[in-house]
Parts: C-alpha cells; structure tokens; sequence
C-alpha cells in the first residue's frame, strides 16, 4: 500500500510540473501559441529518436537484423512505427490548424526532410516485403491514411508534395486493406492497438476523402455486417488494465460515420439501451492514471483522450433534445481535462504518442470527414 501511494504521489507532481508552467488545454478552445509549441516539441523529441525502440516486424534471417532507419527510414522513431506515423501526423495537423505558430519554420524542416520520395519509397519495399504482409495491421495502417488524408485535404504547396511522396506505400495499404476485410470472419474487439472500430472509422474517412468508392462501399459493407446486430453492450466489462481504446465507444463512433443518422439512432438506442437513465456503467467515467512511468499503465490516459473524441463524434450526431447529447458531450470534456493532465508527464512511455491522441480530440478530427 505504502509502495502504490508513493508511486501515485510521483505521478501526481510528474504531471503537475508541467501544468504548473503551462496552462492545459480546455476542450472546445482554440490552443494558445505556447501549447502548439509544447505539444510540437514532444513530436521533434520522438520522430527521429530511433531508441529506445520496439521494431515489432518479423526477422527472416541474421542480416536483416539492422538498425531502424535502414529498415523504415521515415518512420523509425518515437519509439516504435505507428507513432511515428501519428507523430508526423501531429505535426501536419498543427501547422494546418495553426499556420501562424512559432514553430511552423521548424515544423515545416523536418516534415520536408522527412517525407521525402527517396525514403518513402522505402517504407513501402520494407512493407511490400511477404514477411511483413500483416505488419502494423491495421492500427499502424489506420494512421498512414490519416497523414494521408491531412495532406490530401490542405491546400499547401509543402502539403501536396508530401501527400504525392506518400502514395507508394498508401498503394500498398490501400491494397492490403482490400484483400484483409474480405477474409476477416469477426470483427476484433479490444481496447488495444488491433481494434477493428478504430481502424475502420480511419479508412473509411480516407476513402471518402480521396474517393475510393470501392474501399468505402467495402469498408460499409463489411462494418454491417460485423456490427449491425450489436445489442445490449455489456459496458460492465470496461475498462481493462491496458486499455487506451474502448472498443464500445469506437464500435459506436464507426457506426455513426456508416449509417444515416436516422438509422444510427435507431441503433444506438439497442446498442446502449440504458443510456438514456444514465447507466452506463464506467463508461463515462474518466481514468485515473497509477503510474505513468508503466508502458502498459499510462495506455489509460489514451483511454481518457479517445474516449474524449468517440463521445463527441457521436454526440455530434444526435438530436438536440437527445438527452444523451449533453450527456456524452459533457464527459467527452471531462474525459479531456483528465486525459491532458498526463501528456506532458516527463516520461518517454506516454510522451512518444500521448500528444497526438490529445491534438486528434482537441481539434475535433473525424466528426464531419471533411477536415
């Protein structure tokens, strides 16, 4: 007991450093110049700091065994490949967002010395390699075409080469998504990196974004298909230790961008039927964080971040007079101010990724497609 009190206290004045410093970001408010600074210098600390590091692929023989920037020369930082990728993602959503900040220079350096022909060409060899067919599948794959669509969707010059040298391995991902979704008999429900509901809200708003009518018809069809008779959540099962996903949450997120709102509603009210009396079990109710020194412990305040971001989605599809709109509304802000308290903790183990989780919810990505 004296052990776990001392660990809580040392989260407590971790985060507290930082917010002492630096006011926190409120929810629903426009970043101060100071913040974007903040949060874009925890993605130039991880993008290109290649240790410690989790490659996370398969080794066929001895020589492949190499460092990680001859293997993924863009992405080989931040700790392992998907943040990479949503570290690079942060940073093109905060220049898009904030063009005028004081590190738009320096952003804009590092992007055009990092997303270059040359070495994403590369990154599309080392995944178009058999050994690696199901590498990143499909979270890592999910964040590609996020950084995809950011680029495709900004009218910049720097943004339109980047989103140019970024099509070889897009070609690659868009391909292996095709040919998984076909063969995937169940969804995977899990609060954890391999979560079907994330994955396929990602896809889904990149295929519509860049058209990809084939992807998106297939992306439908197949949520339908998984999802459609989901009733009577069992809420009374999450969170889970290491969660930083509530596949609830995501399932719902997911369905609101595939059906109607009409139909959504009407779904929405099986699939939670309780909701509308408040009982929903620890779903609404924001995580605390016991150490965020621990790998697998701070995954919890991603939870409290993409929880943030699924409860606005749906909210933002639902009636006025839904009372559950105020509702989910209200926790998503709730879950926002406990999940940023933990982003600038100190420690690399949530640094490396937590900010990106905390921008994609701040500046509202993925509730109308078009941004």
């Amino acid at each position: 007991m004296k052990f776990l009190i001392a660990t809580l206290i040392l989260s407590i004045l971790a985060w507290n450093g930082f917010a002492q410093e630096t006011e926190l970001p409120e929810l629903g408010q426009p970043l101060k110049d100071s913040q974007v600074v903040a949060f874009a210098e925890l993605a130039f600390t991880g993008i290109e700091k290649a240790y410690p590091n989790k490659p996370g692929h398969v080794y066929s023989n001895a020589e492949e065994v190499v460092a990680p920037e001859k293997s993924t020369p863009v992405f080989y930082g931040s700790f392992d490949w998907h943040s990479a990728v949503h570290g690079h993602w942060m940073l093109v959503r905060l220049l898009k967002k904030y063009p005028d900040t004081e590190s738009a220079t320096k952003i804009r350096e590092i992007l055009n010395r990092q997303l270059t022909a040359e070495k994403l060409s590369k990154e599309a060899d080392f995944f178009q390699q058999s050994r690696n067919k199901s590498f990143e599948r499909m979270y890592g794959w999910a964040w590609y075409l996020r950084l995809v669509q950011e680029c495709h969707q900004w009218d910049d010059k720097d943004a339109k080469l980047w989103r140019e040298n970024l099509k070889p391995l897009e070609v690659v991902l868009v391909d292996r998504i095709k040919e998984h979704l076909p063969l995937l008999q169940f969804p995977v429900r899990t609060g954890q990196h391999p979560d079907t509901g994330f994955a396929l809200g990602q896809a889904l708003d990149y295929a519509r974004a860049v058209g990809d009518q084939e992807l998106e018809e297939l992306i439908v069809q197949r949520c339908k298909s998984f999802y459609s008779s989901d009733t009577d959540y069992p809420t009374r099962y999450e969170p889970s230790g290491y969660d930083f996903f509530s596949s609830c949450w995501n399932e719902a997120d997911l369905m609101r961008r595939v059906l109607s709102p009409k139909e959504f509603l009407k779904w929405f009210n099986k699939y939670l039927p309780q909701l509308d009396k408040g009982e929903s079990g620890n779903l609404l109710i924001p995580v605390e964080v016991s150490d965020v020194t621990d790998g697998k412990i701070v995954h919890l305040a991603g939870l409290d971040l993409s929880r943030g971001w699924c409860l606005q989605g749906i909210a933002s599809v639902l009636p006025e007079e839904d009372p559950r709109k105020k509702l989910l509304s209200d926790s998503a802000k709730q879950h926002a101010a406990m999940g940023y308290r933990y982003v600038f903790s100190g420690h690399y183990e949530g640094e490396h990724w937590l900010a990106t989780f905390a921008i994609y919810l701040h500046t509202n990505v993925g509730v109308d497609g078009k941004e």
